[in-house]
């Protein structure tokens, strides 16, 4: 295959992967404490065409040597990990988190998951739950006959019951934070896993030092940026446009040369 084909190639697969990551931005755009991710991408290896070569004269020159670039692949895809706008509900179990650190939940195996979407409910036997179902951790039991549930900037859960009139203290609210948040594994649903990148789960209390706080009655909206994503699209566009354009003029050159053989 000629080289100019080759090459221009990686560049419409590298920008095809670049609309694959915007698209799911968008798609995501109105998701509860999602984070927008961006490809990075690095040139290839180089083909040496030309070594340094030295120049005699008045005084020693040296000429730097001529290479010629083999295209582009893709590294890794970035989560952007800033902070969405707080959107309020007025939902009392809905929680949205003011700066560091993540919701812990816990699998129906054991595994604990982390995430920044605060839309919770109470399950029938009173325990706090994930909108899919996920036990919140360290976990609170909420009697059946609690009213006006709330849930300081602190973490603290109270609550009134029908049989006295001051408020219990039902648990407290953990929260997570990473040395590398952008190094966690996505799963679904909102959830993040801890990675060798990420490191291990630095756990405390909101409010204290490197750790948010808690806003009830509110939740963290997506930090994709839509006018920029469809930026970013049109740029990509025009890239894969222009590389096609290349694998075109590659194509009709192979072509030249065949017809000067005949």
């Amino acid at each position: 295959m000629d080289p100019t084909i080759r090459t221009a190639a990686t560049g419409m697969i590298a920008q095809q992967t670049r609309v694959e990551v915007i698209s799911n931005n968008l798609a995501n755009v109105n998701t509860t404490g999602f984070k927008r991710s961006r490809a990075h991408f690095e040139d290839l290896l180089y083909q040496t065409a030309q070594n340094q070569q030295s120049v005699q004269g008045e005084g020693v020159q040296t000429l730097e040597e001529v290479q010629v670039g083999r295209g582009t692949r893709l590294t890794g895809v970035q989560r952007i990990m800033s902070q969405g706008a707080l959107e309020q509900t007025g939902r009392p179990l809905d929680l949205a988190i003011e700066g560091e650190g993540y919701f812990q939940v816990q699998f129906n195996d054991g595994v604990v998951a982390y995430t920044r979407d605060g839309s919770f409910q109470i399950s029938d036997q009173g325990a706090l739950m994930t909108s899919s179902g996920y036990l919140v951790l360290p976990g609170a039991t909420v009697p059946q006959d609690a009213s006006e549930v709330t849930i300081s900037r602190n973490g603290i859960i109270t609550a009134r019951t029908n049989a006295g009139s001051e408020s219990i203290e039902l648990g407290r609210i953990e929260l997570a934070r990473f040395m590398n948040e952008s190094g966690l594994r996505a799963m679904g649903e909102n959830l993040y896993v801890e990675t060798e990148a990420s490191g291990k789960p630095i756990v405390g209390f909101p409010q204290e030092p490197g750790f948010g706080r808690l806003i009830q009655g509110a939740l963290e909206a997506s930090n994709v940026e839509i006018v920029q994503e469809m930026v970013d699209m049109i740029t990509a566009m025009r890239a894969y446009e222009i590389n096609s354009k290349a694998v075109q003029t590659g194509e009709e050159m192979s072509q030249m040369t065949n017809n000067l053989i005949r």
